[in-house]
């Protein structure tokens, strides 16, 4: 009974609710949440709010997918080409580790693309690969490739280095 990340598709708002209903029938799950400032007219706040609108991840068997449909809440899984989307453990640490050492991430929305292969070489994503998306000043964007999100996040442009050139042309 191999246990797999997918990602469920949730009703509006539903996210942390859906996340408590799936603790109660101990299912693992995670519900990233962001902290963002909010600004009223009196005062301004950090609040928690969900990273992916509309999605909690779920740690499941095939057996157990049927009954996370049940959960209230819960529309349905994730699909890519007509199955339940599997999302590799090392995407969610990622986004853990993302979320605990940023504040106000903002996703984007991709179609996947080709690019140059980097290592990160110093800071806290130090000895990861990736694809680059863009770079921009400080900005480097680190693409979740199962989930087609990119989070964004400041890195030094020298705190990287170029594995593969996409420009290079293969032999």
């Amino acid at each position: 009974m191999e246990l797999k990340w997918y990602a469920v598709y949730t009703r509006s708002r539903m996210e942390r609710k859906v996340a408590d209903q799936l603790n109660k029938i101990n299912i693992e799950n995670y519900c990233p949440l962001n902290k963002v400032l909010k600004q009223w007219s009196d005062r301004k706040k950090l609040v928690e709010e969900p990273l992916f609108t509309s999605y909690v991840f779920v740690k499941v068997s095939q057996k157990q997918m049927n009954s996370i449909r049940l959960v209230y809440g819960v529309v349905n899984f994730v699909c890519w080409l007509g199955k339940p989307a599997v999302i590799l453990a090392s995407e969610i640490e990622l986004i853990k580790k993302f979320l605990s050492e940023h504040n106000n991430v903002k996703l984007e929305r991709v179609i996947l693309n080709i690019n140059d292969r980097v290592k990160i070489i110093q800071g806290p994503f130090m000895e990861m690969e990736g694809s680059i998306v863009a770079l921009k000043k400080r900005k480097v964007k680190v693409l979740i490739p199962s989930l087609r999100y990119i989070m964004t996040a400041e890195i030094e442009k020298e705190d990287v280095m170029v594995v593969h050139n996409s420009l290079t042309p293969h032999n």
